[in-house]
C-alpha cells in the first residue's frame, strides 16, 4: 500500500493519525492513500484559506464531481458521444433535425449520448436517443437553460453550478464529440476540446463538425482557421486533422465507429506512449506507420508491446495487443492521422 509523503502531511501526529484512521475505515486497497491525501488537502485548505468563499467553491465542486462520477460509473465501458450546439435552434431548423437523426443512429449502433440537457440542439440529441441511452449535464442559469423533457431516466440528469466542472465531465466521460452550429458556448466547448487534444491533456477522439445541408457555418469557421490560425503560424497545418467537417449523418456515424475499429485507447507509462488495440495489425501496416510517422517519434520505432508493469499492476485491458513508442508528446494531429491509418489497415 502506498504511503503518504511526509511533504503531504499536516505535520501534527494527532491530526495525521485521525486522517489515516478515517481513510482506513472508509475504504481499503490501492486507493486508500488517495483518500488520505484528499482529506489532508481539505484540512490544509480549511486552515490556510481565510476566505469562506474558497471553501464554498471547493465544497460545491467536490459535491458535483462526486455525484457525476456516481451517475457515470455503471456505464464506463460504453462508448459515449457528446453533442454540442445552440440552445436556441428551433425544432424546425436543419441542425435540430440533423442532431435528432444523428443521435438516433448512434444509439442504434450501441453508443450513448451526452448533451447539455437544455433546449435546441441539446434537446434534439436527447429526443433522438433510444430510451435509457442518454445523459443530460444541465447548467443552472438565471435564464434560458432548463432540462428538456426528452430524458426518460431522471437519474441521468446532472445539474451543475459551474461551467468548468460540467466541461470536465463532458471530456472525461465521453469518447467522441459532435459540434452542431451554435453560439459562444458551442465555440468555447469546441475550441477547448481541440486544445485539450492538441496539448495531450485529453485522449485522442473523433471530433465531427456537423454542417446541415445549405449551411456554411463550419465551412466559414474553417476559413477563419485556415487564413488566420494556420497562415499566421498559431497552429500547425497538421492540427486540422483533429477534426472533420461532415455534412452527412451516416458518414459522421461511420467515422466515429471506425475511429475505434482497431484503436482502443491510449496510455502514457514511464516515458512510453502505449496504444491499446482491439486486434493486432499486420506487419505491412506496422512497417507503413513506422515509415510514414517517424517524424512524431523522439527516438526508436513503433513496435508491438506486452502490457507494461504498471498496466499489469492495475489490471488494465491486459488481453489487448499493444503498440509502444517514444512519442514526442507534441504532434497530436499527426498522432490522430496515424490512428486513422491503423484503423484502415
Amino acid at each position: 500500500m502506498k504511503s503518504i509523503s511526509k511533504e503531504y502531511e499536516i505535520g501534527e501526529p494527532a491530526i495525521d493519525g485521525l486522517i489515516s484512521e478515517l481513510a482506513k475505515k472508509s475504504i481499503s486497497g490501492e486507493t486508500e492513500y488517495l483518500l488520505r491525501e484528499i482529506l489532508t488537502t481539505a484540512v490544509k485548505l480549511g486552515r490556510e484559506s481565510g476566505d469562506k468563499g474558497d471553501l464554498k467553491l471547493v465544497n460545491n465542486v467536490l459535491k458535483e464531481l462526486r455525484y457525476a462520477f456516481k451517475v457515470f460509473s455503471p456505464y464506463r465501458d460504453v462508448k459515449k458521444v457528446i453533442i454540442f450546439g445552440s440552445a436556441r435552434s428551433a425544432k424546425t431548423s436543419a441542425e435540430y433535425k440533423m442532431a435528432e437523426e444523428f443521435s438516433s443512429k448512434l444509439t442504434e449502433k450501441g453508443f450513448m449520448i451526452v448533451t447539455g440537457g437544455g433546449p435546441g440542439v441539446m434537446e434534439a440529441g436527447n429526443k433522438g436517443a433510444l430510451a435509457g441511452k442518454d445523459f443530460a449535464l444541465n447548467i443552472r442559469l438565471p435564464f434560458e437553460q432548463k432540462p428538456n423533457p426528452y430524458l426518460d431516466e431522471k437519474d441521468k440528469i446532472i445539474n451543475f453550478k459551474y461551467f468548468f466542472t460540467r466541461k470536465l465531465i463532458f471530456v472525461k466521460e465521453t469518447d467522441a464529440t459532435a459540434l452542431f452550429p451554435g453560439g459562444f458556448g458551442t465555440n468555447d466547448e469546441g475550441f477547448e476540446m481541440l486544445t485539450l487534444i492538441q496539448t495531450g491533456k485529453s485522449k485522442p477522439r473523433p471530433i465531427v463538425l456537423m454542417e446541415p445541408k445549405g449551411s456554411i457555418y463550419w465551412s466559414a469557421w474553417k476559413h477563419f482557421v485556415d487564413t488566420q490560425l494556420v497562415k499566421n503560424g498559431f497552429i500547425k497545418k497538421e492540427d486540422l486533422s483533429l477534426f472533420r467537417i461532415i455534412k452527412n449523418v451516416d458518414e459522421a456515424v461511420k467515422y466515429i465507429e471506425d475511429f475505434y475499429k482497431v484503436y482502443h485507447s491510449i496510455r502514457y507509462v514511464d516515458g512510453l506512449t502505449v496504444l491499446r488495440l482491439n486486434k493486432k495489425i499486420s506487419q505491412q501496416t506496422l512497417n507503413f506507420i513506422n515509415q510514414k510517422f517517424k517524424d512524431i517519434l523522439a527516438s526508436g520505432e513503433i513496435s508491438p508491446s506486452s502490457p507494461t508493469e504498471k498496466e499489469i499492476q492495475e489490471g488494465e485491458y491486459l488481453d489487448l495487443p499493444r503498440l509502444a513508442m517514444n512519442f514526442n508528446l507534441r504532434d497530436y494531429g499527426r498522432l490522430c492521422e496515424m490512428i486513422c491509418v491503423i484503423n484502415s489497415g
